[in-house]
């Protein structure tokens, strides 16, 4: 199969994003889970934002003029991210999915990221024995969790929006917990309005920045990340990750009767350092 692989620009976004949702939704109704998104719009949209961000790289896989996929490596921190993936249901079993990982992982070899990481649904055999084929390591498992907003405020735990001020205290926190800031999707997040903070007397003890499933959220315990999770007006689609290994943290969600949606495995390249706090990440780590 004569695949090139090429740059994604604005006029893919419509295709690719069409693409990204059949390859999700087949997937999902072979192994009888619901789809990730719940249209084609939902999907595209997504993908639309990822190509025009200046400092998100995407790629397309092509052949004859026909986009076959997409991929693409958040490099907004120091710590790259790949993904969403996603490939054509009429194409797949074709070696294209390989073309496009090796694609955004030469390109982080070539600026000198320090290590790339995904978030792989659990289900998708294939997909983890070719990230492990390619050298990424499984370092845990998270449930997507879904329902309805808690609406839950705890005495003591102050949830408001994060402010240009709250920046150094929210990036000492990543790296107390993760061993590296995610600088870039946290200013964003506060300029776009969307990064929330926990003050806890008088501190900041938590944060969560980014849009829904790609958001992620750091925190001293768990008490800080159930605040921001009970002040959270909307989960979307679908919804925010708990590490499977956080069992006080899972436990609280299934009993303020919220619903796993999947399962999905953190799967690393380069540097990387168990995380020492309360934290849940975005769909990309």
């Amino acid at each position: 199969m004569d695949v090139t692989i090429r740059e994604a620009v604005p006029d893919d976004w419509q295709e690719a994003g069409r693409i990204c949702y059949e390859a999700f939704a087949t997937l999902a109704a072979r192994h009888g889970f619901p789809p990730d998104f719940p249209s084609v719009e939902a999907a595209a949209e997504p993908i639309k934002w990822l190509i025009e961000h200046p400092h998100i790289y995407g790629v397309v896989a092509e052949r004859d003029g026909r986009i076959l996929g997409s991929n693409f490596l958040d490099e907004r921190s120091t710590i790259s991210a790949m993904g969403p993936i996603s490939v054509d249901p009429s194409s797949q079993d074709r070696h294209v999915g390989r073309l496009l990982t090796q694609a955004v992982l030469d390109r982080a070899a070539q600026r000198r990221a320090p290590g790339v990481r995904l978030l792989q649904i659990a289900y998708h055999n294939r997909s983890l024995s070719l990230y492990a084929k390619l050298g990424f390591d499984v370092r845990g498992s998270f449930a997507a969790m879904h329902g309805q907003p808690i609406g839950l405020a705890m005495p003591g735990y102050d949830v408001r929006a994060a402010a240009s001020a709250d920046e150094a205290a929210c990036n000492a926190l990543c790296i107390r917990v993760h061993g590296h800031d995610r600088a870039g999707e946290l200013q964003e997040s506060i300029a776009a309005g969307t990064a929330k903070v926990v003050e806890r007397l008088g501190r900041i003890t938590g944060y969560t920045a980014g849009i829904q499933y790609f958001a992620h959220s750091v925190a001293e315990t768990n008490d800080d990340l159930e605040a921001l999770i009970g002040a959270a007006a909307d989960f979307g689609t679908p919804g925010f990750l708990v590490p499977l290994g956080n069992a006080e943290l899972f436990r609280w969600c299934l009993a303020h009767g919220l619903h796993v949606f999947f399962v999905l495995n953190m799967m690393t390249i380069g540097i990387y350092q168990e995380p020492s706090g309360a934290y849940m990440p975005s769909v990309g780590y």
